[in-house]
C-alpha cells in the first residue's frame, strides 16, 4: 500500500471515528438538547448503530452522549415529571396564568383533549360574556 493510500485511509478513518464520538445526535439535532424522554429517532440510532456495528467504543460513546444530551429523542419529548392534570391543579395554572378559576360543576363547560402545546397557537383566554 503506497503512502498516499495509507494517510487517507488514516485521515478517513480519524474523521468517522471523532465523528462517533462527538455522537450522532449531537451533531445532527443540537437543537434538541435538554430533552429527557420520549421516542427514539431512528435516524439518530441507526447512525449510532453503525458506529457501534463498526467501532464498538465510539459507537457505546456515542450512545451514551446522545442520551445523556437528550439528542436521540424526537421533538416534543415528555418531562420526566410532568404532573398529574386534575381539575384542582388546572385551576391552580389557570388562576396563575389569568386570575380566573373554573367552577367545574357548571354544567355548561366543554372539555376537549388537545393535541399538544402548539393547539393552543394564535388563541387568547378571552372573558365570558354575560
Amino acid at each position: 500500500m503506497t503512502t498516499f493510500r495509507r494517510k487517507t485511509l488514516a485521515l478517513a478513518l480519524a474523521g468517522i471515528i471523532t465523528t462517533q464520538l462527538a455522537a450522532c445526535g449531537t451533531v445532527f439535532y443540537p437543537e434538541r438538547k435538554g430533552q429527557h424522554s420520549g421516542r427514539i429517532d431512528p435516524v439518530v440510532a441507526i447512525a449510532n448503530g453503525v458506529g457501534l456495528l463498526f467501532f464498538l467504543v465510539p459507537g457505546v460513546i456515542a450512545f451514551a452522549v446522545d442520551f445523556t444530551n437528550g439528542t436521540i429523542y424526537l421533538p416534543g419529548g415528555r418531562a420526566e415529571h410532568q404532573p398529574e392534570l386534575t381539575p384542582d391543579n388546572i385551576n391552580d395554572i389557570l388562576y396563575a396564568a389569568t386570575g380566573k378559576q373554573v367552577d367545574w360543576s357548571q354544567q355548561d363547560i366543554t372539555i376537549t383533549s388537545l393535541q399538544g402545546h402548539d393547539a393552543f397557537a394564535g388563541f387568547e383566554l378571552m372573558p365570558a360574556q354575560g
